[in-house]
């Protein structure tokens, strides 16, 4: 559908790559955020996400929001705080506009379970930040089941790729301390299966879930492949390599002690659950329905791992 106008919201990892999907294609982009960044290609709009007003200006004529946004703080307070009145400014842009909603989400809603997630499972949730997430969601839900706009929320697991932050626990503390042949510390059993979202496939999935012309109102889940334990990526990266990097988990006690004085920390023990069992993202029916596929594994890996040897 080239030749549309969007507004991306945010300019993170993944904003700024639906936004260079869309321009490649021809589509006109606005790319709001709080700093006004500038992408080639790209109209800067200078916003908090927050304000409907502003965000309802920059997506008069746009048939598609993409809510990229993120808080800088990962915290359950923070997300307190910050979620809400972004998604009530998407939710009132996109009914003033008739703009269509699509929202980056991840998989906290659903809580822990007992196999894999599929676009269907139920939303057990009980920690603070999911159900942020499960509340703003339901938001758009509802204001799409009112006939109020047309909204879906697009769900990705753990994010993976070029320029991943240090944050991110398949970033560049996992990726630098391994290709150094030193140990990474990661949080959780590292031996246990998980699902990946490689960057590329997120943004593709983004804009497909925009492109269909389907039903509306419901949650697409970014295609994973296979999940892959962190000891399992780290022996294929030694293997590659020839580094003698090890990875090890990060004691529970030990994490409880650091969530004691850190917002963020507190954030990272309540969701640790996602790495202490196995976590995996079922996108059957996304795949079928939108026509979208992961990046081979190997393939992406080797990208993402070539990124972090510029460091040394």
């Amino acid at each position: 559908m080239s030749g549309s106008a969007h507004v991306v919201v945010g300019a993170g990892l993944i904003g700024r790559r639906v936004a260079r999907l869309l321009i490649d294609r021809g589509d006109a982009v606005t790319l709001l955020t709080r700093r006004g960044t500038e992408l080639p290609g790209a109209r800067p709009v200078t916003a908090d996400a927050s304000d409907t007003a502003a965000l309802t200006a920059a997506a008069e004529g746009a048939r598609t929001i993409f809510l990229c946004a993120n808080p800088a703080v990962y915290s359950a307070e923070e997300w307190g705080k910050t979620w809400p009145p972004i998604f009530r400014a998407a939710i009132g842009a996109a009914h003033s506009t008739g703009a269509g909603l699509v929202v980056m989400g991840n998989l906290y809603p659903y809580g822990q379970q007992d196999g894999p997630m599929t676009e269907h499972s139920p939303e057990l949730t009980t920690s603070p930040k999911g159900l942020i997430r499960k509340a703003g969601w339901e938001a758009v839900k509802a204001a799409h089941d009112a006939g109020e706009l047309r909204g879906v929320e697009v769900r990705a697991s753990d994010y993976f790729g070029a320029g991943s932050s240090g944050t991110a626990h398949l970033g560049e503390g996992f990726f630098v301390p391994i290709m150094e042949s030193k140990t990474a510390r990661v949080v959780g059993d590292p031996t246990a299966p998980h699902s990946w979202s490689y960057l590329d496939d997120i943004a593709t999935t983004l804009v497909a879930a925009a492109d269909y012309d389907g039903e509306w109102g419901r949650v697409w889940h970014v295609p994973s492949g296979e999940p892959h334990a962190r000891t399992e990526i780290a022996a294929t990266l030694d293997d590659w390599f020839g580094t003698r990097g090890h990875v090890a988990g990060i004691p529970q006690l030990v994490l409880r002690t650091m969530a004691l004085g850190s917002p963020m920390m507190r954030g990272v023990l309540e969701e640790s659950y996602q790495f202490r069992h196995p976590f995996v993202i079922d996108a059957a029916e996304t795949e079928r329905m939108l026509g979208v596929h992961a990046t081979p594994w190997e393939e992406a890996l080797r990208d993402t791992a070539q990124s972090y040897r510029k460091l040394f």
